[in-house]
């Protein structure tokens, strides 16, 4: 997806893969943009993400289940987005498995500052 003219629908895969299909669609020293496939994904069992870098993520199409950390199950459809802190513990519950899940995922590497 290098090209300056794409589409987020398009070059899906054919099939479920075995993991996500995560692209880094652009990126700088801080910043990265990512598209995440997902068919049926999940985080597995007793992990969770617990990144450096603040996330806000978009879900494009499909639906998902997200877990944070000592909330409620988030339910995600098309338009739905989350912004997710520096080391904001969370875990994919569920993706829809009948259709391809995908994500637009925006993260930040925080500086000091802006992690306190």
């Amino acid at each position: 997806m290098s090209r300056n003219n794409a589409n987020l629908f398009a070059d899906l895969p054919p099939t479920r893969l075995p993991e996500e299909l995560c692209q880094i669609l652009w990126q700088t020293g801080s910043v990265r943009l990512e598209r995440i496939v997902s068919h049926g994904h999940i985080t597995p069992a007793g992990q969770w993400y617990d990144q450096d870098t603040d996330e806000w993520v978009v879900l494009l199409r499909g639906a998902a289940t997200l877990c944070l950390e000592g909330e409620e199950l988030l339910q995600m459809q098309p338009g739905d987005h989350v912004l997710l802190p520096a080391h904001r513990r969370h875990r994919v519950e569920w993706t829809d498995p009948q259709q391809p899940t995908i994500w637009l995922a925006v993260h930040v590497l925080c500086d000091s500052e802006t992690s306190k």
